[in-house]
């Protein structure tokens, strides 16, 4: 039975090419040759478009006539390796010059073949090159698996926390759906802890001992969704300058976990559910499909039903990927959990910047009643800058976000006149600040919700959306 692997033979000597081949072909299941140097880089790129790709190049070290000091081996050496470093190159000469070798070798040769061979000699020295292509396609790809991971897994980790009757029902659900390999989608307003809450699915998942990969969908540029998720090619497009691992095969036995699926485009949605269908993927630029087995977390904190009827989300994807809905309840829906949060965020930025503070009652009370639009994020946020800011051991919260006492936790704050004292901070989170000034235009024009719109640059639909959105 013939072994697996492409070999390209290159030498301008039709007598030698036709030996190997004839040699080679009996072991190997693609044997190719060709009598031009300059023919290389296009028959490594035809074979790899082709599914095979070139393993090993046996390499002759002298094209032009008389020539013996193995110069022209060395140039096109150089250029395989700069063309794909996995490629196991030998190089073959009649000048058996040990020197060479040597030279040879240390270029990025595997080995170095005298003409004429003894056969038992190069199909020894083509194994042992195969064995070499395999370590090195391995590393390879251990390699591209690390730095996708890094990317994957960068960022902070959060305890996700509550005590309150509403986040006890919300363990309650994890804990039932995360034993399965269920689809689960979780729904909420931005901040509320989303990501939080897909890692704590993953933990208390059978797949807990293998890879958690997220990736924010709403950071994606449109044209970079299809290689985020599947990966690609080298040369598949123009920016392709080495192969990439998409998120699902990082995520391959683990957990993947989409957030903001809303801004998922329609023109990608349809390539998610054929993925999710057949548990199978392609990167881009090949024909390889991949088998792929993942736990599938989504969340959102758009309304997908809603988007479902506007033609802006696809029904069958959403039946696909909700097998389980978790709701994740805004802070303003359970007060009782913000000393403990206050707390617990106090201790860990305490510890990362080296304070030790505490924070007096009155403050902790006000910063109860609070209505906190950016919800978990916001108050994890406030707590990190009062910490820095505080001059005593005492933390000063007001000098962060202001006169909180005054603002009440419930209640329509478009008309509310404590509205300006909500907005006593800065903050980049723009679901935050798109909230704020959605809410201070209404005020502004005493809920007139047209020329709200008008002012905000907004067609009354995206204005309606945005009302719903924020439950305004």
């Amino acid at each position: 039975m013939k072994q697996a692997g492409s070999i390209l033979i290159v030498d301008d000597n039709p007598d030698i090419l036709i030996a190997a081949r004839l040699l080679l072909k009996q072991h190997y299941q693609c044997v190719k040759t060709t009598d031009d140097p300059f023919k290389i880089e296009s028959i490594i790129n035809e074979q790899k478009a082709a599914e095979q790709s070139v393993d090993i190049v046996l390499l002759d070290m002298n094209f032009s006539q008389d020539a013996i000091s193995g110069q022209e081996g060395f140039y096109w050496l150089k250029k395989i390796i700069e063309q794909d470093a996995s490629i196991v190159v030998l190089l073959m000469t009649a000048y058996g010059d040990i020197q060479i070798a040597v030279d040879a070798i240390k270029a990025g040769a595997s080995d170095f073949i005298a003409k004429p061979w003894q056969n038992e000699q190069l199909l020894g020295a083509v194994a042992a090159a195969f064995s070499h292509a395999k370590d090195k396609q391995q590393v390879g790809k251990l390699t591209r698996q690390t730095q996708g991971l890094t990317q994957a897994l960068s960022g902070q980790q959060f305890d996700f926390l509550g005590q309150s009757e509403a986040m006890q029902q919300v363990f309650s659900l994890i804990e039932k759906a995360a034993v399965t390999d269920a689809n689960i989608l979780i729904c909420g307003e931005s901040g509320t802890g989303k990501e939080l809450a897909a890692h704590a699915i993953h933990q208390a998942s059978l797949r807990n001992d293998q890879a958690f990969i997220s990736l924010d969908m709403g950071a994606v540029s449109n044209n970079l969704f299809e290689s985020e998720l599947f990966g690609h090619k080298k040369g598949a497009f123009t920016d392709a300058k080495s192969d990439r691992i998409g998120r699902f095969e990082l995520a391959h036995q683990g957990s993947l976990f989409l957030d903001e699926l809303g801004n998922l485009p329609l023109s990608q949605q349809v390539k998610l559910l054929a993925a999710l269908q057949n548990r199978q993927i392609s990167p881009i630029g090949s024909s390889q499909v991949i088998d792929i087995d993942i736990r599938l977390i989504c969340a959102t904190n758009d309304n997908l039903a809603q988007a479902v009827a506007e033609g802006r989300f696809r029904q069958d994807l959403l039946y696909r990927i909700n097998t389980v809905e978790i709701r994740l309840p805004p802070l303003r829906e359970r007060q009782e959990d913000i000393p403990l949060l206050v707390n617990y965020y106090l201790n860990h930025f305490g510890q990362k910047y080296k304070r030790e503070l505490t924070v007096a009652p009155s403050d902790l009370n006000a910063l109860s009643r609070y209505s906190w639009p950016g919800n978990v994020r916001e108050l994890a946020h406030a707590i990190e800058r009062a910490v820095i800011l505080s001059d005593s051991s005492v933390l000063d919260i007001s000098s962060v976000i202001g006169n909180v006492s005054n603002t009440p936790a419930t209640g329509d704050l478009a008309t509310n006149s404590a509205e300006s004292t909500v907005v006593d901070y800065d903050t980049f989170d723009l679901e935050v600040i798109e909230q704020r000034t959605v809410r201070a235009a209404l005020k502004h024009f005493q809920g007139n919700v047209s020329h709200a719109a008008k002012a905000l640059g907004l067609t009354r639909g995206a204005m309606y959306r945005r009302l719903d959105k924020y439950g305004l």
